[in-house]
């Protein structure tokens, strides 16, 4: 880890406009559901204060009130006038979005330089949403406090109440969260707790305290775990025996020269192990922020544990003839803690229940490979336990897919030429990218992992299939080229259709990020939604989503690596080039290419971006509550009788779209 910085004033806090952002749109900031994440933004403050070396304690009370409050004995919030701003640093993080001390990423003396905070935006949102906030700064010498009142307006200016001792630090939130914006205005005990005791596992050398008010007392329980992920882990699994012993491993880049794709200080920490039966185990997170939907970071160890253990019974020829051994084999019976540091963490969304940095993958498979592997050498006996377990599942699904398989092949199935299949026979695993054209198709097909993804190429736009009837549908090969691939006939939702023929699990609509690849994708979705409905109410169809933009960032010194980053559009773009401002690299100092269509990406860019379950950006399609209303969307925009009210429409809200006709 670098060296602590002992100063932090309110220099360290960037500016990067008031809260009525978040009170137009919180949906967009924070969990509607109830203000845990309110709370758990500034609980993740007060770590922050930990992982920095500064803070010891952490102490979160719930009030009966409907109140919550967090304190830890840091470095206190800087309480100096802010230079440009002129108000208090303290009045600054609370009512300014994008600021804060924790964007300056490639500054190895950065106040926070691996955190969880990353937009700015984290206790505005606590701030906007509440009937009232109290903050309390003890530091130098003098403990200040400053009072906002319903939608984080000033109630009360920052003022000195008293005087302290010149070691005494540390910080006081106590927030009464504005039950208009969430479904319950009550906290989630449960997932506090647990996330408090997640974190002190996560920080060993800071106890973390909760207190619930019951008739005016109040029942603490806290956490401290010494020995960290060791003794949360064998906690965690209690009652649900390993087959072999827990792997515990820890691996971070120490120097900037190990890695020319890496910073120092990021890497992981990890407690894998494999049980016959009962519940699994499967919690992930990173810098301290638990990601409840995984993401990257724990693909990545699906992929170092995966290929660690294939090869390892490769190795010891423990394999069966004709048996592939598949990731899945491996993960299923798999319990695991992951922590990751990671110096420019990209959440889905503010919330951060999701990682999609595509560079953890890689960081994370790369710190564990050679750990594990090492690990299954050196304990052999261990290891053969394990191997054993996976080939019990691989032949357990083999079974199992070839019953389904059986039940499938009553006739000899007809495949459209075009199709490039898949070898893999079990369809819960297999999926189908219908590829906008044969250019596009070409470099799908050099990119796609052969195993279990097929390439459907279409040659040139479908047809519109809104107003076709049953009896006419097939007269359009393309369409019928579909039909065949998929194993599927046409039917209605109110059929009760058999879907056991379906031959991929999931079913992929694969455009240009242009007006012409949305023209297609709605086409297809006109297609799917009207004459394949089962497929959409079944979760089988998705959307891929290219990006649009490549954009290449020169390396920032021992802090920051050269980087290759991609986004989807313009409004993204915008987005990346402002945080790249924000964390130092020069502006103008990076390179934007634009892809003019996927037969123009290369094999390797396609696959990453676009292919790999573990690093693509895909949407599930799926119908609204009110399907009678999607019915008259789609009847304005597809039935040929209806120009004059789509003219209507666009002249309407033709304003409203970005079109790129590039």
């Amino acid at each position: 880890m670098s060296k602590k910085k002992n100063t932090y004033t309110a220099d360290d806090i960037e500016i990067l406009e008031d809260l009525s952002p978040i009170l137009h749109r919180p949906g967009m900031y924070t969990d509607p559901e109830n203000p845990n994440h309110a709370l758990v933004e500034i609980i993740d403050n007060a770590s922050d204060e930990g992982l920095a070396g500064f803070a010891q304690n952490v102490d979160v009370t719930l009030f009966e009130d409907g109140s919550a409050e967090v304190i830890d004995d840091g470095r206190g919030i800087p309480v100096d006038l802010h230079p440009a701003k002129k108000i208090p640093a303290v009045q600054v993080i609370f009512t300014t979005l994008h600021s804060g001390g924790k964007f300056r990423k490639t500054d190895a003396g950065s106040v926070y330089r691996i955190a969880g905070g990353l937009h700015g935006v984290g206790v505005c949102v606590s701030n906007a949403l509440s009937l009232k906030l109290e903050v309390e700064v003890k530091r130098d010498s003098s403990k200040n406090l400053l009072v906002f009142g319903p939608n984080g307006k000033v109630k009360q200016p920052l003022k000195k109440v008293a005087s302290t001792k010149a070691k005494e630090t540390g910080t006081r939130i106590r927030f009464w969260p504005d039950p208009k914006y969430f479904d319950s205005p009550k906290f989630n005990t449960a997932n506090i707790s647990a996330l408090l005791r997640a974190k002190a596992m996560l920080l060993p050398g800071v106890r973390f305290t909760l207190g619930v008010e019951k008739n005016k007392k109040i029942e603490t329980q806290s956490w401290h775990f010494p020995d960290g992920i060791s003794g949360y882990f064998k906690e965690a699994i209690v009652g649900n025996d390993p087959v072999a012993e827990t792997f515990l491993g820890e691996r971070y880049i120490q120097a900037q020269s190990e890695s020319d794709s890496f910073a120092e200080g990021e890497g992981a920490l990890w407690a894998i192990a494999w049980t016959a039966e009962g519940d699994v185990v499967s919690e992930s997170y990173v810098n301290m922020i638990p990601t409840k939907y995984g993401g990257t970071h724990v693909s990545g160890l699906r992929d170092g544990v995966y290929q660690s253990i294939k090869n390892f019974i490769d190795h010891h020829a423990m394999g069966q003839k004709g048996l592939k051994i598949v990731p899945e084999d491996v993960w299923s019976r798999v319990s695991y803690v992951l922590a990751c540091k990671i110096l420019d963490p990209q959440f889905k969304g503010q919330v951060k229940n999701e990682l999609i940095s595509r560079d953890a993958v890689k960081l994370v498979s790369q710190m564990i490979r050679d750990p594990i592997e090492l690990w299954l050498n050196q304990h052999v006996g261990e290891a053969k336990k394990i191997a054993e377990l996976v080939i019990k599942q691989a032949l357990a699904r083999t079974k199992a897919s070839q019953k389904v398989e059986k039940r499938k092949t009553s006739g000899v199935a007809v495949l459209p030429g075009k199709l490039t299949d898949c070898a893999s026979e079990d369809s819960s695993r297999n999926e189908l990218f219908i590829v906008e054209g044969d250019s596009a198709g070409g470099s799908a097909k050099g990119a796609r992992d052969k195993e279990f993804q097929a390439i459907l190429p279409l040659k040139g736009k479908p047809k519109n299939t809104w107003q076709d009837s049953p009896n006419t549908l097939y007269s359009n090969k393309e369409i019928e080229a579909i039909a065949l691939a998929i194993g599927i006939d046409h039917h209605s939702s109110e059929s009760n259709i058999d879907l056991s023929g379906l031959r991929y699990n999931k079913i992929n609509i694969l455009a240009d990020a242009d007006v012409d690849g949305a023209h297609i994708q709605v086409l297809l979705l006109t297609l799917f939604f009207k004459h394949f409905p089962k497929l959409i109410e079944n979760g089988h169809v998705y959307v891929a989503q290219p990006p649009l933009f490549r954009v290449d960032v020169p390396a920032g010194g021992k802090g920051r690596p050269a980087r290759k980053l991609y986004v989807l559009d313009e409004q993204e773009l915008e987005t990346l080039e402002r945080k790249l401002v924000d964390e130092g690299v020069k502006e103008g100092s990076w390179a934007v290419s634009r892809f003019k269509g996927l037969g123009e990406m290369s094999p390797d860019q396609l696959w990453e971006t676009t292919l790999n379950p573990d690093t693509r950006r895909v949407l599930r399609v799926s119908f609204e509550d009110n399907v009678e209303q999607s019915l008259d969307i789609f009847s304005m925009m597809m039935a040929r009788e209806n120009s004059g009210q789509r003219r209507s429409w666009m002249e309407t809200f033709g304003n409203l779209v970005e079109a790129d006709f590039a």
